[in-house]
């Protein structure tokens, strides 16, 4: 996965420049599509753990070229990020202190302005050299077993505290206390005047609301009146939000079948006439194509493209075994072409990055009109397929686990 990540930011690198790195790792669908192309289950809570340490352990060797660095993480290294944005600091010549304080605003307002009953537990903080950033970082509710992913994103990024989220990911439910959302303005403001006035105000309603036993008692009305002479408040801003199903399994309602068989098809449409050398290679020449056809679309795909991102596990499978064993040897060969082709690049000669563009071009144009087998008779293909390119899952060589 650090091998395939890396390569794959290259690309985007190469052809996008560094912003579009950060927008694509704040866009909640493209991530999501990031983690399966790279073999992660589908959508579990781990994509996040996953993707962002392959990404780090990836990019490590190249940051300095790339102008990307990936700081902090799961657990304990979350509380590293300080330390390596002091780091990168020096490498670069940036102001960390600005980074520093946006990470620890970032984590403060995910903890604390935004109460929805999800314990923070990672978060991964990269920046460019120009220092421009995006965070993604995760909290994890025991009671429900479930995650909750905060995208954030330094481009247009006015305020900490005036609905700043880039994208949420997880079910909107339960009793949410967002302080951070633009409507709060007024509750920001009238709890920090409460706070300035002294303890005898705060204690003072705190003993009416019990004595009253209202749980919706105006708190406010009488000890700050400046407060209700304010505009009307501004509508929050939508952000996206990604709701995943509760099955592992991949299944047809998770998948936009027309698209997968437009990329199946620009596979074997573009396949021989792009990579004729590579089709030379016994076995898994054409495989390597179908996944280079996915990867393609993540690396050039528009955000519209990423809206069933279950589809993109049919790259490489999912070490689950969902929706087949992820088969080691298409796997390398795919991370061999796309880095051949990234290093052509960088020579000057992109005759290999543009044929793998052709590949997501292709699967555009032909999806309205491409037929194929059914969803069911692509994952049997693909799972008798499997122990051939040397299919593997986290049980074993082999080793299924189906629902």
């Amino acid at each position: 996965m650090a091998s395939l990540g890396r390569v794959i930011v290259e690309a985007v690198v190469h052809h996008y420049g560094r912003d579009e790195v950060l927008r694509r790792l704040a866009h909640p669908f493209w991530f999501q599509s990031f983690g399966a192309v790279m073999g992660m289950d589908w959508h579990s809570s781990g994509v996040t753990t996953s993707v962002m340490g392959a990404l780090k352990r990836g990019l490590q060797p190249v940051q300095s070229e790339l102008g990307l660095y990936v700081c902090g993480g799961r657990g304990r290294h979350s509380r590293r990020t300080p330390m390596e944005l002091a780091q990168v600091g020096e490498r670069t010549g940036l102001d960390a202190v600005p980074l520093t304080r946006a990470s620890r605003l970032v984590a403060k307002v995910d903890s604390a302005a935004v109460q929805d009953g999800f314990d923070l537990y990672l978060h991964s903080f990269v920046v460019s050299c120009e220092g421009r950033w995006c965070v993604v970082q995760q909290g994890m509710s025991a009671s429900r077993r479930e995650a909750r992913r905060y995208h954030w994103l330094s481009e247009n990024l006015k305020c900490f505290l005036d609905s700043p989220h880039a994208a949420i990911e997880g079910r909107n439910q339960g009793n949410i206390v967002n302080l951070a959302d633009a409507r709060a303005a007024r509750s920001r403001q009238t709890g920090l005047a409460l706070v300035q006035k002294g303890p005898d105000l705060a204690i003072a309603h705190l003993r009416r609301l019990r004595e009253s036993r209202n749980t919706n008692l105006s708190l406010f009305t009488e000890a700050l009146p400046e407060i209700q002479d304010q505009e009307p408040i501004a509508q929050a801003v939508v952000c996206p939000h990604l709701h995943m199903p509760a099955h592992h399994d991949v299944r047809l309602s998770d998948v936009m079948l027309k698209r997968l068989h437009g990329t199946l098809a620009s596979a074997a449409e573009r396949g021989p006439k792009d990579f004729p050398e590579l089709l030379l290679t016994p076995g898994v020449g054409a495989r390597t194509i179908a996944s280079l056809a996915l990867i393609a679309e993540v690396v050039y795909g528009m955000p519209a493209r990423f809206s069933d991102p279950a589809r993109f596990s049919f790259a490489h499978g999912g070490k689950d075994g969902h929706p087949f064993p992820v088969p080691l040897r298409v796997y390398d060969e795919t991370i061999r072409v796309l880095k051949g082709a990234v290093e052509r690049a960088k020579l000057g000669n992109s005759d290999r990055l543009a044929a793998i563009q052709r590949l997501d071009t292709q699967a555009r144009a032909l999806e309205r009109l491409a037929t194929g087998p059914d969803f069911e008779s692509l994952v049997d293909q693909e799972r008798d397929r499997s122990s051939a390119y040397g299919g593997r899952t986290v049980f074993g060589a082999g080793k299924f686990r189906w629902p």
